[in-house]
């Protein structure tokens, strides 16, 4: 495995440059030898008399459908709700994706049970099919609107089926439709490894990574394995989460958690007390050292293992290259797969850490402690103030400017109780109160409806509908999935997406720019970002307005150069 993380590190390091001349020309040619996926398996649906859906797909001779691939959720609530399927029977066969399987040649026939209700229904119907000839489709997903008092049932903006079969397709995206478990294994790797230079990441590590300079090397390795623990086991809970929400019907990706506006806060509270104590003005000790925001100084194995927990909680709005493809094919697959590809993104991102604190070599070559360390130390607050502060601005993109303001006033709060928690009894007591203060501030929610303003110039709001009736229209389109809390999506807007440049190119290519974002729970994005292979944003889709050319999957990192050369593609 470490022959081929250095081989993909490398394919990195030669830049996106090179890798878009190759496959985003290729991918291109390549979707010629197959079929369209909804051409390829066409779908259509009815009314039973006993008030039932009949779902009936057409199965081009050569292609296939898993049985075990196929789920039907309603749409109509906060969360969607799986509905149970009827199935007919269907023929074993040991397939090289997914080992030994039931599937449907020829014909799929199902029944889905409705709930109860004369009110439309809107459902998003999953499948997965493969070609004899080698290609696996993602999964793909259509949504219906089923209407119980006319009996009608109609795709949701697709007015012409016909016209959707032609210009649908199977996604290319920047990774082999041949991805292995042992690919996936390399990709999550070295992912895992870039993790460490994210700026949500790295001022935690740094200065654990200094105290390796002096000391016990057997109390270092120690250390070292603990946290490689630490990290680990916080990959797979977080993969569990992961694939029983998905398994209750809620497609959810990387970073799910920070959807939730209470979470935001609460992780900005936790980066405010890393920052106070990095400055000195909050001292933990005892039974706190191991912690909150002493995880990252706490003495002991046990201090290290949480370290690691907290490294993987604050990299959760980081997504580095190579991850999204990994982590988009863990999901397809059977769970112990999937809890294999997490824990190789571990070992990644604890690898060099583990290998600091093992090599004698690596330690002489760390400064040697001194007075520098401690002003290092309070520099190191900072950027967690700064993070913090973005944390408080995304929670007031997601529920308004009155939680952005509340949660900030939660933090002089935060702050005035734990250093009143220093002084005597009265002072401990107006601490304590100041502390449930903060807290209560932190659940304070505001009017999310009054952040609809204006989009971007130029920038068109995602839907399906939308979607559909620009490709439609023969209309090259530019979808970027992004969210407010999405660190790299950020980066690549500022730096290459919403430069003048990059303007002037998308007007000139004709293509229009549409973005969907994810910073709240949408479940249509979220069946929009597993529809192309992805766990997780940012992700950038490039739709040519081409009958039958299946849309390009960019790279997570951007250049100018890549994303230009994929509009050329569109030009030509």
């Amino acid at each position: 495995m470490t022959v081929v993380a250095l081989t993909l590190l490398t394919a990195f390091t030669l830049g996106p440059k090179a890798y878009s001349q190759n496959s985003l020309a290729e991918a291109l040619q390549q979707q010629s030898e197959f079929l369209p996926v909804r051409e390829a398996y066409q779908l259509d649906g009815a009314l039973t008399r006993d008030g039932a859906l009949r779902l009936y797909w057409q199965i081009t001779d050569g292609y296939y459908l898993y049985q075990h691939a196929f789920k039907v959720r309603w749409l109509n609530g906060d969360t969607p709700a799986s509905l149970a399927i009827d199935f007919p029977p269907a023929l074993a066969k040991t397939d090289e994706f997914f080992g030994e399987v039931q599937v449907y040649y020829n014909a799929a026939d199902l029944t889905v049970t409705l709930p109860e209700g004369e009110a439309p229904l809107t459902l998003a119907v999953t499948y997965q099919g493969c070609a004899d000839a080698g290609l696996c489709y993602p999964p793909e997903t259509e949504h219906l609107r089923i209407d119980p008092i006319s009996g009608g049932v109609s795709a949701v903006g697709a007015p012409a089926r016909a016209k959707n079969r032609a210009m649908s397709g199977p996604v290319a995206p920047p990774k082999t439709p041949d991805m292995t478990l042992l690919l996936a294994l390399g990709l999550a790797f070295v992912g895992g490894i870039i993790l460490n230079a994210m700026p949500c990441v790295f001022p935690i590590l740094s200065l654990k990574v200094l105290s390796f300079a002096t000391g016990d090397p057997a109390e270092h390795r120690r250390h070292g394995l603990a946290y490689l623990a630490g990290v680990i086991c916080s990959f797979l809970l977080i993969a569990s989460v992961l694939i029983a929400l998905q398994g209750a019907g809620r497609w959810v990706g990387w970073g799910f958690q920070l959807q939730s506006t209470g979470f935001v806060i609460a992780l900005a509270y936790v980066f405010a007390l890393m920052g106070f104590s990095l400055s000195g003005m909050v001292l933990f000790g005892g039974r706190w050292m191991n912690l909150g925001a002493g995880l990252a100084a706490a003495p002991g194995s046990k201090g290290s293992f949480f370290t690691g927990v907290l490294a993987v909680v604050v990299a959760s709005p980081c997504t580095a290259p190579f991850m999204g493809s990994a982590l988009g094919y863990a999901l397809t697959q059977p769970p112990q797969y999937a809890l294999a590809v997490f824990a190789a993104l571990g070992v990644g991102m604890a690898a060099p850490m583990v290998a600091i604190s093992s090599s004698q070599t690596a330690r002489r070559w760390l400064p040697k402690p001194g007075a520098w360390m401690e002003t290092l130390k309070e520099l190191m607050a900072f950027p967690l103030y700064l993070t913090s502060v973005w944390l408080i601005w995304v929670a007031g993109k997601q529920s308004g400017v009155d939680t952005m303001a509340a949660a900030a006033a939660g933090l002089v709060l935060l702050a005035l109780g734990l250093t009143l928690l220093r002084g005597g009894q009265t002072a401990r007591f107006a601490g304590i109160a100041a502390l449930i203060c903060a807290m209560v501030l932190g659940t304070v929610r505001g009017d999310p409806a009054a952040l609809d303003g204006p989009e971007r110039e130029g920038v068109v709001r995602w839907s399906p509908e939308s979607l559909e009736a620009l490709r439609e229209q023969g209309k090259p389109v530019f979808v970027d999935v992004t969210a407010d809390w999405c660190i790299t999506c950020l980066a690549n807007e500022q730096a290459v997406l919403f430069t003048d440049e990059m303007t002037a190119a998308f007007a000139n290519a004709g293509v229009t720019y549409m973005v969907a974002d994810w910073t709240n729970y949408d479940p249509l994005i979220g069946e929009f970002v597993r529809a192309h292979g992805r766990n997780g944003i940012p992700l950038y889709v490039l739709y040519s307005g081409v009958p039958g050319v299946a849309p390009l999957v960019l790279p997570q990192l951007l250049t100018t150069g890549v994303v230009l050369e994929a509009l050329d593609t569109v030009a030509r």
